[in-house]
């Protein structure tokens, strides 16, 4: 496995040799993204440095709806919203949700819609914010700033299917 391969503590890897593997899921309420957004936190493991999850999908479909669960997951209590217009926004993490330990200090959520280049990424501190172990870092829509982006941990892709389903996909 590559070392920037994601870990997970139930063993599970999406590179196996050298196939890449891209897990799916289907989603059809809300209390199913919860549930998904439940397991997608108990499997990160932080490394040395922050820990990078980029979000694709149109507009509408889930990624901040995505992240507001993960946050929940992460005993965040105040209100997520988009960063869209102020671009960034940091959440100071529990160290304790429910009896269980938090691994990360920071949610980084950072909404790239509205830059052109990943230059503009240096304003808010992303290269300082990717050096911290304790920053999950949730980024939507990482096509807009892929030049100055490392690798991420995992790549989140929502697609929108009929009558409000969305399909989740997962890849290293």
């Amino acid at each position: 496995m590559s070392p920037n391969a994601p870990v997970y503590r139930d063993g599970r890897g999406f590179i196996l040799g050298s196939t890449m593997r891209v897990m799916e899921k289907t989603i059809t309420t809300l209390a199913e993204l919860e549930e998904e957004a439940a397991r997608f936190v108990a499997s990160l493991v932080p490394s040395e440095r922050a820990t990078l999850v980029t979000l694709s999908g149109e507009l509408g479909a889930g990624k901040t709806a995505f992240t507001k669960a993960v946050a929940w997951e992460l005993g965040v209590e105040e209100i997520v919203t988009s960063p869209t217009f102020v671009l960034e926004k940091i959440y100071a993490l529990p160290t304790t949700v429910d009896g269980h330990a938090v691994s990360f200090k920071r949610l980084v959520h950072i909404d790239a819609y509205r830059l052109e280049k990943g230059s503009a990424l240096s304003v808010l501190g992303f290269n300082e914010l990717m050096q911290d172990s304790g920053n999950l870092v949730m980024l939507e829509w990482p096509e807009r700033v892929a030049d100055a982006l490392p690798e991420p941990v995992v790549r989140i892709s929502i697609a929108t299917e009929a009558d409000d389903v969305r399909t989740i996909m997962y890849a290293p």
